[in-house]
């Protein structure tokens, strides 16, 4: 087996549960999706590190929402990256792979030669839930703290859901001789299952003065989310990576004592959901004049989705208020 090859595991999810620790967590396995997130642009290394990053940490939270549903992470930051954006849409069916698309927009002229997360300013870390058409979309966010994206969510989830979450992942580039180079990526979530009245009475011992996952748990439940963590410390980036490390092998190699009980796998795959009708839908709200400052010197609306790098070109006589029409003219 190579590194390079496609293996049953990837561009999975797995949930399991550690039944003795009162923990559920998921162990996600991304080539193929990261491939297709990152091969649409030609970003900076610091920039591709940062959404594959945000790509594994969507996969990961993502796994838990209902069939048809879309769940979004934002980072919006004052930083030379303005913006890393991520969707996740659930199947329309159970046993259908969920889609992920992500980007990322940044002032090229302002990156660095720090690492990744460096190039991240003061902003905000965002989880949105939309459940689909009659619903309200919810909401919610966190200042930026900690010195990683994974630090970021960890702290939404300690703050905004009062659940302890940690997370650890592993990235990169696979090449070897006679195979073409391609990403691989791994990630573990674990989460302390929802106690009836969370802690909290200690105060918040977190970066920026946030709530850290230590500060939800007492008793019984510290110690065993401690010694889970603990053993979680002890996985290297190739066992999260895993070309030759089956998930149930990884989890069994560090939780066999916490009796660790694994569900349906969830499969993966890079998708966007842009489409020249989509385009058309967004441009219809426009007045005639407003598509004639759209209009290229060509006498042609172009337009680019940000995620999948799609590009529509379209006749401006067939887009706008009422087909080209202005308001004004309108009975």
């Amino acid at each position: 087996m190579t590194l390079g090859s496609k293996i049953a595991w990837d561009d999975t999810v797995l949930p399991f549960q550690l039944d003795k620790a009162d923990i559920r967590g998921r162990l996600v396995r991304l080539d193929g999706v990261l491939d297709g997130v990152l091969r649409q642009h030609a970003y900076p290394p610091q920039i591709e590190a940062l959404v594959a990053e945000m790509t594994l940490l969507t996969a990961l939270i993502g796994q838990t929402i209902k069939l048809r549903w879309k769940l979004s992470l934002q980072v919006q930051s004052k930083g030379a990256v303005r913006m890393i954006a991520t969707d996740y849409f659930a199947p329309t069916q159970d046993g259908e792979p969920a889609r992920i698309r992500a980007y990322a927009s940044f002032d090229a002229d302002r990156l660095t030669a720090e690492p990744a997360f460096s190039q991240i300013g003061e902003g905000y870390f965002a989880i949105l839930l939309d459940q689909g058409r009659g619903t309200t979309p919810y909401q919610g966010l966190t200042p930026l703290a900690g010195n990683s994206l994974a630090a970021c969510a960890e702290a939404y989830f300690a703050q905004s859901e009062q659940l302890p979450t940690r997370f650890a992942l592993s990235f990169g580039k696979s090449s070897e001789p006679g195979v073409p180079e391609c990403w691989r990526a791994g990630g573990m979530m674990l989460q302390h299952m929802p106690q009836a009245s969370p802690g909290a009475d200690q105060g918040a011992s977190g970066a920026a003065g946030l709530m850290h996952a230590r500060d939800l748990v007492s008793g019984d439940n510290a110690e065993n989310w401690t010694r889970v963590n603990l053993l979680l410390d002890t996985v290297d980036d190739l066992e999260l990576i895993g070309p030759r490390l089956a998930p149930t092998d990884l989890l069994v190699r560090l939780f066999h004592e916490e009796r660790p009980r694994v569900f349906a796998t969830q499969p993966v795959r890079f998708g966007c959901t842009c489409s020249e009708a989509r385009v058309r839908s967004s441009l219809s709200i426009y007045l005639a004049r407003d598509i004639a400052h759209m209009t290229t010197e060509g006498g042609r609306v172009t337009a680019d989705c940000q995620f999948c790098g799609a590009h529509y070109d379209l006749d401006p006589a067939s887009l706008g208020f009422e087909a080209g029409k202005d308001a004004g003219d309108a009975d």
